[in-house]
């Protein structure tokens, strides 16, 4: 908590020293949040740094000064910014008619901080059925049960009804519930 205070106010102030430091520490929150939404790790990195070029634009905005957790507010805060670029990412595809294959989930880190290697599995095994969702299936699943938006927030950011984004949701869900059934994995569907 020493070291965030300062690296803030430097990424504040455009000091590309800190800005370095900031994004090296963060660089695999936002990576893994924006991979959960993109089809491919190429695609993914590249939406990553365009969320690291507007987290760094809209610091001045960021107000951590009477927060509790300044770190958890700046996640909060990161992951807002993070989501939506990924959005953006999508929309623009969508309207080019340009989405890249599905592809296999990388072995790069892209992976939670659990140490039990059956937890691991499943948690890989489920992510790669979540990518082979259609995108608009699979940005509604990923923003309301992952990321905790509401319905009304999904639509509203999707431009989208209330009701396509619950359908969206039930859609994903049946496919999702269809496949970890079929291979016996009837443990995981409580994550969905």
């Amino acid at each position: 908590m020493d070291q965030l205070l300062p690296l803030i106010g430097g990424c504040m102030g455009n000091d590309p020293k800190c800005q370095r430091v900031f994004y090296d520490k963060y660089l695999g929150f936002v990576l893994k949040t924006v991979y959960r939404y993109v089809s491919s790790y190429e695609s993914a990195a590249e939406v990553s740094n365009d969320a690291f070029v507007k987290i760094f634009r809209s610091f001045h905005h960021f107000d951590y000064r009477n927060a509790a957790n300044p770190e958890m507010l700046l996640f909060a805060w990161m992951r807002r910014i993070v989501i939506n670029t990924a959005i953006d990412f999508l929309r623009i595809n969508q309207a080019q008619k340009r989405y890249r294959p599905i592809v296999e989930l990388h072995e790069n880190g892209i992976e939670p901080a659990i140490l039990n290697p059956d937890t691991t599995i499943l948690y890989k095994e489920l992510i790669e059925l979540i990518r082979k969702l259609s995108p608009s299936y699979r940005t509604v699943f990923n923003m309301y049960v992952i990321d905790g938006y509401s319905h009304q927030e999904i639509a509203e950011t999707l431009g989208i009804s209330v009701g396509t984004s619950k359908s969206n949701l039930a859609r994903a869900r049946a496919f999702l519930q269809k496949y970890l059934v079929k291979d016996n994995k009837d443990n995981v569907l409580c994550f969905i």
